[in-house]
């Protein structure tokens, strides 16, 4: 947990406790968005617009899963080989005392519980001999996949890729989905209004949101002032969904992103307990929701991976990778640090060097982790990841680390 009080002036919510709050205000949003649907090979990425259940029993019928001879085995060897099944046959029946040959996939005719894999088989004058086995051997049995009114999706689930297997085995096409998020992204900042700096977060912004499958338009820029920032976050809101924007989210005289949204609706949290990203809000407009990220490339790039996604995906996205710290580590402060870096082939786990350490691609200091310029870097973004940690490490510590790539 991180503490409620931060020395910069924050009350700091721990991760979990913002994506909590994210996780919350998407289930509203929710149950407001059109239904649609989706062509099976266009779901990976969409929300389930509805509870989806089974209607039958998945497979309908037993089906062999080897090429051989079903039978029935109780039943004493040799037994007579009578005709041949495939998958596409109806399963009919076999006599006590016989046999049939069968495909992959075909199903068992009536009377057989098992199937005798080919390769351990003898038939010699239509008679079949072989080894005994157990029931169920080398069969794919009725409703063992599926039970007929079982839950299989659940409203707002998130689909992927693989789950167009079992949709078609349902029958379920096209999908109940709903319509993806209108984004509208903002960045904030005199000196990128007026040409002076580029706009470096835009669009890695965008991209992310169309990686988790959304609708993104960059929306350009506005300068630090706060009836301008707040006028076009209200013009934005009205035409989006939601409302992305960078800069402008700290304590500063000319950071007016927070106090916008303050005047425009209610602001569901402010300020998160990780290093960089620290600043980033979240706002209920009461018809859309703004989602607002530090300027600095490496924070925006931290927050909206650490604390936004799940708002996007409905999935929480914690750290999936172990790897050994390559160097030591010194933190300071009691924050969650999401350290960018890039990751090599270890004698055992694979190895994390932190951008930032002088033995590193980006070789800003050699004890001390530089929190504040790595989050202003642009080459941090070719990290690998990010190491999560709470606390001081070591060179061969394990961590945990979140993969970007």
């Amino acid at each position: 947990m991180v503490d409620s009080t931060d020395p910069s002036g924050f009350d700091l919510l721990s991760r979990t406790e913002a994506v909590d709050r994210l996780l919350a205000l998407r289930a509203e949003c929710l149950t407001e968005r059109p239904a649609t649907t989706a062509p099976i090979d266009r779901i990976a990425g969409r929300t389930v617009a509805e509870s989806i259940d089974a209607s039958r029993d998945l497979p309908a019928r037993s089906q062999a899963t080897m090429d051989g001879y079903a039978l029935d085995t109780a039943a004493d060897y040799p037994l007579t080989v009578v005709g041949e099944r495939f998958p596409e046959s109806d399963s009919g029946g076999i006599e006590k005392g016989e046999a049939v040959r069968i495909a992959t996939g075909a199903p068992l005719p009536e009377g057989t519980d098992a199937v005798l894999r080919r390769e351990r088989a003898a038939v010699e004058d239509g008679r079949l001999t072989g080894p005994s086995i157990e029931p169920g051997t080398n069969v794919y049995e009725h409703g063992s996949n599926v039970a007929g009114g079982e839950r299989i999706f659940e409203k707002g689930e998130r689909l992927a890729a693989p789950d167009a297997i079992l949709l078609r085995d349902l029958g379920i096409e096209p999908v109940p989905v709903h319509e993806p998020l209108s984004v509208g992204v903002l960045a904030t900042g005199t000196e990128i209004h007026e040409g002076r700096s580029p706009d470096r977060d835009s669009p890695t912004l965008a991209a992310l949101v169309r990686e988790w499958s959304h609708e993104a338009t960059l929306e350009g820029s506005v300068p630090d002032e706060l009836g301008r920032v707040r006028e076009r976050i209200a013009d934005l809101a009205a035409v989006h969904d939601v409302v992305l924007t960078s800069g402008g989210t700290s304590l500063g005289r000319k950071d007016h992103a927070v106090a916008a949204l303050r005047e425009l609706g209610e602001v569901v949290f402010h300020g998160v307990g990780i290093r960089p990203g620290k600043p980033v809000a979240v706002a209920d407009l009461d018809g859309a929701v703004a989602l607002a990220v530090p300027g600095k490339p490496i924070a925006a790039l931290t927050a909206a991976r650490a604390v936004l996604e799940p708002f996007f995906t409905g999935q929480r996205r914690e750290p999936t990778l172990e790897a050994t710290l390559a160097r030591d580590l010194a933190l300071g402060g009691d924050l969650e640090y999401w350290v960018p870096v890039s990751l090599s082939a270890g004698e055992g786990l694979p190895e994390a060097m932190p951008y930032g350490h002088a033995d590193s691609p980006l070789a800003l200091a050699s004890d001390r982790f530089p929190a504040g310029r790595v989050a202003s870097s642009t080459r941090a973004a070719r990290a690998d990841g990010a190491a999560v940690l709470g606390s001081d490490a070591e060179a061969g510590d394990r961590v945990a680390v979140h993969p970007y790539r």
